[in-house]
């Protein structure tokens, strides 16, 4: 397996802009995150949209993402995927947790029609979900989970290469150097999610990781970049 780490900035530049909007996107892109995360749902009219929660905040009011429309939403910075893409190309990779089952196969169609879908990550906690999706051969398919809800990972990691699961997605402080290399032996990658600090980063990085998801883009990809240039001095 070929590795090469992907930077996800999770819900773009989030400590500088409102997370999940196109500014928040953009900025992590700026700051050279080479790739995006995001969640969505489906508007009440149908459209593919970035936003973590099912409702939004505006003002006091909360508004239902289901219940309003897609013009609606924009008006609170609610994108549409296809916003996103609109906005930004398609040039970086993009992780997409599916906050509704009913967004997946929406999720799909919109990447295919920017010809995103090789870049697209799809993640879901629902197995049965992502196989679902593996008809369509381009689309990368990630199981966000943990390991006490799968068992025997090696049964599982087995199970993932079968089905055409292209990666397991786990807390930082679930994986281990052993575990990762269990997963690429099984042609399955490893991506960790919230490693915030320079010390999670080089962690993760040591034990060959394929992507990281923080909060801090800048931070991100520096210590990537740092890594990628030469050997990283154990810490104290």
């Amino acid at each position: 397996m070929n590795h090469s780490v992907i930077t996800f900035a999770h819900r773009g530049a989030r400590l500088e802009y409102p997370e999940n909007t196109l500014r928040a996107f953009r900025r992590a892109r700026e700051l050279g995150a080479s790739g995006l995360e995001s969640d969505v749902w489906l508007s009440a009219d149908g459209e593919v949209v970035c936003t973590h929660d099912a409702t939004v905040r505006s003002g006091v009011r909360r508004v239902r993402v289901e219940k309003a429309t897609a013009v609606d939403l924009a008006r609170l910075e609610v994108p549409r995927l296809a916003d996103v893409y609109d906005e930004l190309g398609t040039d970086y990779d993009f992780s997409i947790d599916v906050k509704t089952p009913e967004a997946a196969a929406p999720l799909v169609d919109v990447a295919r029609k920017f010809g995103a879908l090789e870049r697209l990550w799809v993640c879901s906690p629902d197995l049965e979900l992502l196989v679902g999706l593996r008809p369509e051969p381009a689309v990368r398919l990630v199981h966000s989970t943990s390991k006490r809800a799968v068992g025997v990972l090696e049964r599982h990691a087995h199970d993932l290469s079968e089905a055409g699961i292209d990666a397991m997605n786990m807390h930082h402080t679930e994986w281990s150097a052993g575990l990762v290399s269990l997963f690429h032996r099984f042609g399955v990658r490893a991506f960790a999610w919230d490693a915030q600090e320079v010390r999670h980063l080089r962690a993760m990085l040591r034990m060959e990781i394929d992507g990281v998801y923080c909060d801090r883009p800048d931070r991100m990809v520096a210590t990537v970049g740092e890594w990628t240039a030469g050997p990283m001095l154990e810490e104290r």
